[in-house]
């Protein structure tokens, strides 16, 4: 299961952040997972725990968006949503596409708790 790796490097995507931010502890993980990134969003769910655990990012939620496929055709230019095994442009059907978008996975925010600032007097 490929996906505890990537659970384990987005972990340390997110401690990376924690520590620039000086940050507690992560809330909330969102990334971005496209239909043809080879990535199982419930199978990077469940790997999650075991990659957060003992970590700042623990108690994290993780929550995952769905990207669209999108193709640009190479005989007309268009721009158009595509599917998994047809990647055909809709306006003319042509099928020289190229894939502008479904194939990333992307973290795309952290929600991080901060570290209390105690003021000496």
């Amino acid at each position: 299961m490929h996906e505890l790796s990537i659970a384990q490097a987005l972990i340390e995507q997110v401690e990376a952040i924690a520590c620039d931010r000086h940050a507690e502890y992560a809330t909330k993980i969102r990334v971005k997972i496209g239909p043809l990134s080879g990535v199982v969003p419930e199978l990077l769910a469940s790997a999650f725990p075991l990659a957060a655990a003992g970590t700042i990012a623990e108690q994290a939620k993780l929550q995952w968006v769905a990207a669209p496929i999108r193709v640009r055709c190479q005989a007309c230019g268009a721009e158009t949503d595509a599917t998994v095994n047809r990647l055909l442009c809709a306006a003319c059907g042509d099928w020289h596409t190229q894939v502008i978008s479904g194939d990333e996975l992307i973290l795309e925010s952290v929600e991080l708790e901060m570290k209390e600032v105690k003021e000496s007097v």
